[in-house]
């Protein structure tokens, strides 16, 4: 089974594929949406859950997201027709780091893909190239929480500190307008979906190929997320302004 695959039916029950709840994501597109009729872009956008509801609540809004994984491009799309928002929906499948944009955008986001540039500052650069004038970037990314072990640090990479973190966005260039901390409810809730519904899925599936493995994937997570980032891991979302 594709990582890809393992990440889908993960992210069936939390769909926005980010430690946020329903209000806290409302309340970070009502701050990083500059007006109704914006164009927004979503730099690894995966099923395009930020973006689907971005243009539900704003009906002369346009989107365009972009993803390497053609599998969640696909779900973006049904997705999309459901929703009745496809015609304003414009989906590339891409590099996000390297993507090509013909115009520039009023909102660019990427929350929970820095990985997919190197880091935070790239992801920020790669932003900054979309930008218009007076536009804005939600960006969410993990930071340490507390000190974290060897272990923490091998799994989840190379993180700063919640201050060191918005230090190194101030010297980039950027200033903070609005922001939001995941709570603890938040994180461990987006955990809990995550091993839950791949865990469900492979028991509802026995015979399929990919059922022991999923399981196996499912109960790996948990063990690490309760024994090695639970206590030390944050995840933080900001909207920012060029300076």
């Amino acid at each position: 089974m594709r990582r890809e695959q393992i990440s889908r039916l993960a992210h069936a029950d939390h769909p926005i594929a980010a430690p946020l709840d329903d209000d806290s994501v409302r309340r970070l597109l009502e701050h990083a949406v500059p007006h109704d009729g914006a164009r927004v872009l979503d730099l690894g956008c995966g099923g395009g859950e930020w973006l689907l509801r971005a243009l539900a609540a704003h009906p002369g809004l346009r989107a365009e997201g972009v993803d390497i994984s053609e599998g969640s491009l696909k779900h973006a799309r049904e997705a999309a027709r459901v929703r009745g928002v496809q015609e304003r929906l414009v989906l590339h499948h891409e590099d996000a780091a390297g993507f090509p944009a013909s115009h520039a955008f009023d909102l660019v986001i990427s929350v929970g893909a820095t990985h997919a540039f190197g880091g935070l500052p790239a992801t920020l650069a790669a932003a900054r190239k979309h930008l218009a004038p007076g536009g804005r970037v939600l960006v969410g990314d993990g930071f340490w929480a507390q000190e974290p072990s060897p272990d923490a640090v091998e799994m989840l990479g190379e993180l700063n500190d919640l201050p060191a973190t918005m230090d190194r966005v101030v010297a980039d260039g950027w200033t903070p307008v609005h922001g939001h901390i995941s709570t603890r409810q938040e994180l461990d809730a987006y955990e809990w979906a995550w091993t839950g519904s791949l865990a469900s899925w492979a028991l509802d599936h026995p015979d399929d190929p990919g059922s022991s493995q999923a399981l196996t994937t499912a109960t790996t997570h948990r063990d690490d997320w309760l024994r090695v980032y639970r206590d030390v891991f944050g995840f933080v979302c900001l909207v920012l302004r060029p300076s």
